[in-house]
């Protein structure tokens, strides 16, 4: 088996986060998963909501993306995409994982999940992992993808000098 393509930036500011989810966002499509870790100010919000926006302004106007701290799952569409906001970090027992729905989402979503490892050993093994850690103003990027569908991207998003 192949080892996961890794790849790590740097991304100065809030709006280099944005960008990149702007240049992610038309790559990714139903049945997608991408998995969002890092502490609590990291920015997996702030890029989940510029991601899903960027999506919905190809399709018409975007609307507010909230964080889905309190209510778990936040549903939107793009067009005929389906995609899922989804944040762990108040799920109190992995048992709850049913009762969000996620299972058949996985297969027909597009699935943004904060603080997945709340998901134990029911993560999705193909998904597109993004790291982030605050870094001044900024934050560091880390992208693993056991997948091959990500190697080609993650090698697109290249290293940056500090990998």
């Amino acid at each position: 088996m192949d080892a996961p393509a890794r790849s790590t930036r740097t991304l100065p500011d809030p709006e280099a986060t944005a960008a990149f989810a702007r240049w992610l966002a038309p790559q990714l499509g139903a049945g997608d998963t991408v998995l969002l870790s890092g502490p609590i100010g990291a920015g997996k919000t702030h890029l989940a909501r510029a991601l899903i926006q960027h999506l919905q302004a190809a399709h018409g106007a975007a609307e507010d993306v909230p964080s889905p701290s309190f209510t778990l799952v936040q549903e939107y569409r793009a067009g005929d995409l389906e995609i899922r906001h989804v944040d762990l970090y108040r799920l109190s027992d992995a048992g709850e994982l049913p009762e969000l729905g996620l299972d058949e989402a996985l297969d027909t979503a597009l699935c943004l999940i904060e603080w997945p490892e709340r998901l134990g050993d029911d993560a999705p093994a193909g998904a597109l992992e993004l790291a982030l850690t605050p870094e001044g103003r900024g934050r560091r990027l880390r992208l693993r993808g056991a997948a091959p569908r990500w190697g080609a991207l993650i090698a697109a998003v290249g290293e940056d000098a500090h990998g």
